[in-house]
């Protein structure tokens, strides 16, 4: 187990590795002066991500055949091909013990259809699964669970490596979005 801390973020992870030699990650932090209401509300909310995550490409909302799925296109650095992914979530808030506990779930599908675009390539695994809840103070905890396979022919090393910076990095991003969006 391995503890990171990320300007006043401390998060552990753990992972495994998958038969394709990719990690699934579980990631647990600790966001400072942002409640889990307002994590959950930032991580939902699809317009505002475009402004914070330097990533997102182009996202947008399709509904077929009573299903809504997100298309959402993420830059990747030069030589690499931009991926793009199709996928649903859901959130629930639910109560534990009198705490409040938001959680997403999201899962890549091929039942919502995007036209593929030439260059981009379509990842087609993808899941992740977030919890927020309340760390006593003025903070909340996040328990995260995140797996994609960015497919083309990147070395499993090099995705794995991604994934482990990128994931801390993501959450530090997402703790000044959580400031930001208090003062809109």
């Amino acid at each position: 187990r391995q503890v990171l801390y990320l300007a006043g973020i401390s998060m552990g992870d753990k992972h495994h590795k998958t038969k394709s030699g990719l990690y699934e990650y579980k990631i647990y932090s600790i966001l400072n002066d942002c409640s889990p209401e307002l994590c959950a509300e930032v991580y939902m909310d699809l317009n505002y991500r475009t402004k914070w995550d330097q990533y997102v490409k182009n996202v947008r909302e399709k509904t077929q055949d009573g299903k809504t799925a997100i298309y959402w296109e993420v830059k990747f650095p030069f030589p690499l091909a931009n991926r793009d992914y199709v996928f649903v979530r859901e959130r629930q808030d639910m109560e534990l013990d009198g705490q409040k506990i938001y959680v997403i779930l999201a899962k890549s599908v091929n039942t919502v259809k995007f036209s593929e675009k030439p260059g981009i390539v379509r990842v087609k695994n993808f899941r992740q699964g977030v919890a927020f809840a309340s760390d006593g103070k003025k903070g909340c905890k996040v328990f995260m669970t995140y797996f994609d396979d960015p497919g083309g022919k990147l070395p499993s090393w090099v995705v794995n490596w991604a994934a482990k910076t990128g994931v801390p990095n993501f959450l530090k991003d997402m703790q000044k979005a959580c400031y930001a969006y208090r003062k809109r």
